[in-house]
């Protein structure tokens, strides 16, 4: 079922369509698919902390296995502080977690943001060679 609106073409910018229709069927669809307000914030995080270069380099980094700060900091080049920072954002978008084994606390990615195809992290790996 569509809805038709006349509309004059010539005033059309060239990205958008010269009738106005509403495809109802397929709005609908749309709106079944689309997922729950906590899922999408949940996205949502997960892109924020992804658009950090620091934070999506400590995320790729613990893709492959867990690592302490001081590893991090060694693998990024920067301060533990500074990693301690992003780790710290991280932890609070449910991302990484970490655990203590003795001196030593390590940090992993979360079992919500594991290994899985949601993180896109697969992305940035390479195929190890033989």
């Amino acid at each position: 079922m569509s809805r038709h609106a006349n509309v004059n073409e010539k005033n059309m910018p060239p990205d958008q369509c010269f009738s106005r229709i509403i495809h109802q069927d397929r709005v609908e669809l749309a709106r079944q698919a689309m997922s729950s307000t906590r899922e999408i914030d949940q996205i949502v995080l997960l892109f924020k902390a992804l658009a950090d270069q620091s934070r999506l380099k400590i995320l790729m980094a613990l893709h492959q296995e867990e690592m302490c700060v001081c590893d991090l900091a060694a693998f990024l080049g920067v301060s533990e502080s500074a990693v301690s920072h992003q780790l710290r954002m991280l932890r609070q978008m449910d991302l990484v977690a970490n655990r203590r084994e003795g001196p030593v606390l390590y940090y992993r990615l979360t079992d919500a943001h594991g290994r899985d195809e949601q993180t896109g992290l697969n992305c940035g790996s390479r195929e190890k060679g033989p």
